[in-house]
């Protein structure tokens, strides 16, 4: 039995009944919740937050917004549109959802421990996921050491009052997710919400912690991976105190340019997959950074002309301050911009390069939850709204991958959450009420993912209690 009261919903092709639903496609995320627990593991893990037992639960709060979220909804208020869909609301995880009001009332009702309760659940929920997954694709994902990657976004906001949001370098009020994926999964693993001035380095030790520890057993040994702004001999250090190696961009400095003095021009190999650059070793290592740390330097070719007198030109960075004078006098032949990686990793220069170079991934995970999933803003003025805001976009982002992996419609790639949203989870249909049965009749007939996905998700079990 689940939570439609019948054994399981018939599906039906065909129109009848005038009850009708444009999103019969979110009984994909009952199905999920169904097989992997999700709402009770987040219950599990934050416990009730209210003093009489009533109303909707953590899990629910979370999953139904996530819900939302995959079905279009971008403002807190269209959970309210949510909640209006009576007929779907048979099918989804979350039969009756929250006000929007309610929705705000419940998220300010966690705490620190219980917002860390949340990120728990997701590593128990990609675990269970791991487990169920075919087994080919679990076996491909296990041979190849996980990918952690670390990476903020800024997140505009409007209004002077909203907590914890400052001013960045563009100009703009933020707020700053910090989320750490799981690269070759496409999964969010552990996240923080700060603002738009806060130094990511000081937390990046615990998020790497959390974020490792949210990894499924019987991978290989990690490896983070970051960009300059997190360049510090401490978040090198926290990744080896987790049981991880590093990849960390480099900032440019006067030491920097002067180890890249010292290559010679039979040092240079031409990287993978990227015409006209050039990557070779560097003789760079700051002091308090860890024994066996070494630099791998990459340089492409730029056209002088495209060199521009403006200071703040972020190009400009990136040559090195010899070559850019003589760009900016109009006497140079040949110049280029470098980037610089420091890592504790074995291997050859255009392989560790070229691996490095895939952290642009991580943009999709950004791209996706924000202008996909919600994530595009933080709606409201209390600082905890806007963090339970956060975790049920990463949720829903999570339980995209969930639905279309364990549904056995990625084998060709993921599809992100527009086009998963035509496909999987707006899907019209009128739900009737047939013989005890809840019967979905779909007009016209649903892609083959969904019926795909629907069909494979039944096939697997329930999830085991506790």
């Amino acid at each position: 039995m689940n939570r439609l009261g019948a054994a399981r919903p018939a599906v039906v092709v065909g129109s009848d009944d005038p009850s009708v639903t444009g999103l019969a496609g979110l009984a994909l995320v009952a199905e999920a919740d169904r097989v992997l627990g999700v709402i009770d593991v987040v219950d599990g893990e934050v416990g009730w937050l209210k003093a009489r037992r009533r109303g909707l639960s953590a899990g629910q709060v979370i999953t139904s917004m996530a819900e939302s979220m995959l079905a279009d909804g971008d403002f807190m208020s269209d959970i309210d549109s949510l909640r209006a869909d009576v007929a779907g609301g048979v099918l989804r995880a979350v039969r009756h959802a929250p006000a929007s009001t309610t929705f705000a009332a419940a998220a300010r009702r966690f705490d620190d421990t219980a917002v860390a309760a949340v990120e728990s659940a997701m590593g128990i929920l990609v675990a269970r996921w791991f487990e169920l997954m075919a087994a080919a694709h679990r076996r491909h994902l296990a041979a190849t050491r996980p990918t952690i990657d670390l990476d903020g976004t800024d997140i505009e906001v409007y209004g002077s009052k909203k907590q914890r949001v400052a001013w960045n370098y563009a100009g703009q009020r933020v707020g700053r997710a910090h989320p750490a994926t799981w690269a070759e999964a496409g999964v969010v693993l552990a996240a923080d919400l700060g603002s738009g001035t806060d130094d990511p380095r000081p937390q990046a030790p615990g998020l790497i912690a959390r974020a490792v520890a949210n990894l499924p057993a019987g991978l290989g040994r990690p490896r983070v991976r970051a960009d300059a702004g997190y360049f510090d001999a401490k978040v090198a250090h926290a990744a080896l105190a987790n049981g991880a190696d590093f990849a960390i961009a480099a900032k440019r400095s006067t030491a920097v340019w002067r180890a890249l003095a010292a290559v010679g021009d039979d040092e240079w190999f031409d990287a993978i997959d990227m015409p006209g650059a050039q990557v070779a070793w560097c003789d760079y290592k700051p002091a308090g950074w860890p024994e066996g740390t070494r630099c791998v330097v990459r340089r492409v070719r730029v056209d002088p002309s495209q060199v521009r007198s403006d200071p703040r030109s972020r190009r400009r960075r990136t040559i090195a301050p010899a070559q850019l004078a003589l760009a900016l006098a109009g006497t140079a032949g040949d110049i280029y911009a470098y980037s610089f990686i420091l890592t504790n990793l074995d291997g050859d220069a255009e392989m560790l390069e070229y691996w490095f170079r895939e952290r642009a991934w991580i943009e999709e995970r950004h791209k996706e939850s924000k202008l996909g999933l919600g994530l595009v803003h933080l709606p409201s003025g209390y600082h905890r709204v806007n963090q339970i805001w956060m975790w049920s976009a990463y949720l829903a982002t999570n339980l995209s991958v969930f639905i279309q992996s364990l549904g056995g419609i990625d084998t060709a790639g993921r599809a992100h959450a527009k086009r998963a949203r035509r496909e999987l989870f707006a899907i019209p249909a009128r739900v009737i009420r047939h013989a005890r049965r809840t019967v979905i009749r779909f007009a016209p007939r649903p892609a083959t993912a969904f019926t795909t996905a629907w069909a494979n998700l039944r096939s697997l079990p329930n999830a085991a209690p506790g």
